[in-house]
């Protein structure tokens, strides 16, 4: 198992409700990756925990809930960490950038704690498995590597029938991939309640005129947050998706389908 070295702490505001929160990670030996929000009883970051996803992924269990996770999951799964206490002051993660890449910065800084002796251990799915609903589709399938694609098509000339495929070179520009929106809904949403820590450093806006609101860290930056949204999400299997020997490709899915998808690969995934 992999955790960290040292006790660290960030605090930063939600996004949803823009309520401050502080975030401090402990080294576990427990095998797991447990969250230990306000006063309540801890619960792990796997998909049976999973109670949302209408806006954000949710994870909770009894009076416990911890909002806005698939950011710092997706960070675990980057950096290998697979075995980690989080504790958490308010119910929301921080948005911090909207990426994973403070996440990782953070771990790195704590130090990543591998045994020497440990070997990476890869995965494979027993039995190819779909997901289809009329254009979304999520399929994956057993190969000799990992192969990861994206497939979006957003009313923006830039994201309109795109994709991206992940590879090893390309894993940093995914990390810092911010969360997005079209902006004209932006009032809309904060007028609900939602949406409340959306800043222009956190967040890249469709605007109607075809641009962005802030300038992209690279190029196709949202769909590169899909994919780092899916390796979050799959990470709730409890196995790394980084560690799959399979094709998966995604087309025009969200958190739902993802986690639809990681149900169903809790029971296929099997040791090679």
């Amino acid at each position: 198992m992999t955790t960290i070295k040292k006790q660290i702490s960030i605090s930063g505001n939600g996004l949803m409700k823009n309520k401050p929160c502080e975030v401090t990670f402990k080294p576990s030996k427990e095998g797991k990756i447990r969250y230990f929000v306000k006063d309540y009883e801890p619960f792990e970051a796997v998909v049976d925990n999973v109670i949302a996803t209408d806006h954000c992924v949710v994870l909770g269990k009894g009076k416990a809930k911890a909002m806005l996770t698939e950011h710092l999951t997706a960070a675990l799964a980057f950096c290998h960490i697979d075995s980690i206490d989080i504790y958490m002051t308010e119910e929301e993660v921080p948005i911090l950038d909207g990426s994973s890449k403070q996440w990782v910065e953070l771990f790195k800084k704590a130090g990543i704690d591998k045994p020497l002796w440990s070997k990476e251990q890869k995965y494979t799915v027993s039995e190819p498995v779909y997901y289809l609903n009329g254009k979304t589709s999520v399929v994956i399938l057993p190969d000799k590597d990992l192969f990861m694609s994206y497939a979006v098509n957003y009313d923006h000339p830039d994201v309109t029938q795109r994709f991206i495929n992940y590879n090893p070179k390309n894993q940093e520009e995914i990390i810092e991939a911010r969360t997005f929106g079209f902006y004209r809904d932006l009032k809309k949403f904060q007028m609900l309640g939602f949406a409340q820590g959306v800043t222009q450093e956190n967040t890249v806006g469709f605007m109607d005129d075809g641009t962005y609101s802030t300038e992209l860290r690279s190029k196709y930056e949202p769909v590169k947050h899909k994919m780092l949204d899916m390796v979050g999400d799959l990470y709730l299997t409890g196995i790394n998706p980084l560690d799959f020997k399979c094709q998966i490709l995604a087309k025009e899915a969200g958190h739902a389908v993802h986690v639809k998808v990681a149900k169903m690969l809790t029971d296929k995934l099997i040791k090679i």
